[in-house]
């Protein structure tokens, strides 16, 4: 069961802070000689996950879900628009990438270098973050973001690091960038739930220990709702240089080990 709980925790931690969930899978895989979660796992890690999206921000996806009613804001709709379009990129990279990222996605050459692109583009947008005053994304942006977030199918490259830097260089205040970034978690995890979930019933790989996929999921999802509150708090105060720190020294870690 501990198998289960580690798995869990480090998907729902690294899920959300921008420090790579995939690259992470692979670095406790390899050094904490944890087995490959499985595809059925894997489904229900990312259940956990996108139930700790849903949850912190449940107020915001009920405006959303309102938005073309009577009830409904223009604010809430244009909103709504952006994470459509934002959508976008990673569905179409996800289509006809995805068999590359699947590919690479053991290598521990690939994380690492993923890792120090995670640094970087974290590092920049820590020093750009003084200028990001805007509070309202435009078209562009999200398809920027978008295109942020579909980098992230690469083992390595954090999708939450990477869609919140593309905000913040946009000028897009970091707490906004934050929560918009969290909200295009939403179609993404739910992309990702779902490919998982029909590979499984192309592949009929439907049995497994059940209570300890349970005991994973539920850890996948106290842990995320932690990660999100805890990295919200940390962007307020800008302090995204820590994580660009960490990346670096992880990144170059593994590549010289992948090296050595």
């Amino acid at each position: 069961m501990i198998h289960y709980v580690l798995l869990g925790i480090v998907q729902g931690l690294t899920e959300f802070l921008p420090v790579s969930s995939s690259g992470h899978l692979v670095i406790a895989e390899r050094f904490l000689g944890l087995d490959p979660p499985g595809v059925l796992l894997e489904a229900f890690l990312h259940v956990g996950t996108l139930a700790a999206v849903l949850w912190v921000f449940r107020s915001d996806i009920a405006d959303l879900a309102k938005a073309f009613t009577r009830r409904g804001t223009i604010e809430r709709r244009k909103e709504f628009g952006l994470l459509v379009a934002g959508t976008v990129p990673i569905v179409v990279v996800g289509l006809f990438f995805r068999s590359i990222a699947d590919a690479v996605f053991s290598s521990l050459a690939v994380v690492g270098g993923g890792l120090l692109v995670t640094a970087v583009a974290l590092a920049v947008a820590d020093r750009l973050r003084t200028r990001a005053h805007r509070r309202e994304l435009q078209f562009v942006d999200s398809l920027i973001v978008g295109v942020a977030q579909a980098l992230a199918l690469f083992p390595g490259v954090s999708r939450s690091g990477m869609t919140i830097a593309a905000g913040i260089a946009r000028k897009v205040e970091p707490a906004r960038a934050a929560r918009f970034s969290f909200l295009l978690s939403i179609p993404a995890l739910l992309g990702a739930t779902a490919l998982s979930l029909w590979d499984l019933a192309a592949g009929g790989g439907w049995s497994g220990d059940w209570l300890g996929i349970a005991i994973g999921t539920v850890a996948s999802l106290i842990v995320g709702v932690i990660a999100i509150h805890a990295l919200l708090a940390i962007v307020r105060r800008s302090r995204l240089g820590f994580f660009a720190l960490y990346c670096v020294c992880a990144g170059l870690s593994v590549l010289v080990y992948s090296l050595i």
